[in-house]
């Protein structure tokens, strides 16, 4: 019995689909202009990304209609690069910004873009919870404006953004 909650407590913790109550997606979202190559600029700390720079995301179709996610990092600790796979799948409407993403088998959490300048060169994205939050951009650095922008819209839906850290990109992009 103590193995059955555990494995249901683990479930429902990884498998969180839903997303803070401040946060709401971007509608009228094309996910086209969204495929491609971003830089992670800024993020809240979690155990998956934990002292990596360099940190990419690469989002592309896949052939069941779902997204590829390749998320790349630079880990100085141990010299070497890292990366993840996983698959995201939209949560209802195709045009609201609302996906869930699996990076462990069937386990899947919540990727809810909050913000995306018209020209997506910008994406403010929360996960589950507040305990989860990025500034992609299209370029490894952005304008101390948009910066600014992200960290006041984040403070105000209630985001922990004095915990935030800014991801360093100054080594050679790839492998």
């Amino acid at each position: 019995m103590k193995h059955l909650l555990l494995g249901l407590s683990l479930l429902f913790l990884l498998g969180c689909s839903g997303m803070p109550k401040s946060v709401q997606p971007v509608a009228e979202f094309e996910l086209q202009r969204y495929l491609g190559t971003w830089y992670e600029i800024a993020r809240l700390d979690h155990s998956f990304e934990r002292g990596l720079s360099q940190v990419t995301a690469e989002y592309s179709m896949r052939s069941d209609g779902g997204v590829r996610v390749l998320n790349r990092g630079f880990s100085e600790a141990e010299q070497r690069w890292k990366e993840a796979e996983g698959r995201a799948y939209f949560v209802g409407d195709r045009d609201k910004a609302y996906l869930k993403v699996s990076f462990f088998g069937p386990f899947y959490g919540s990727y809810v873009i909050f913000d995306l300048d018209p020209e997506y060169q910008h994406a403010y994205i929360s996960g589950p919870s507040h305990k989860y939050l990025w500034l992609l951009s299209r370029t490894p650095q952005v304008d101390p404006e948009i910066l600014e922008d992200f960290v006041t819209k984040a403070q105000t839906l209630g985001f922990a953004t004095e915990s935030l850290i800014f991801v360093e990109h100054s080594q050679p992009s790839t492998p």
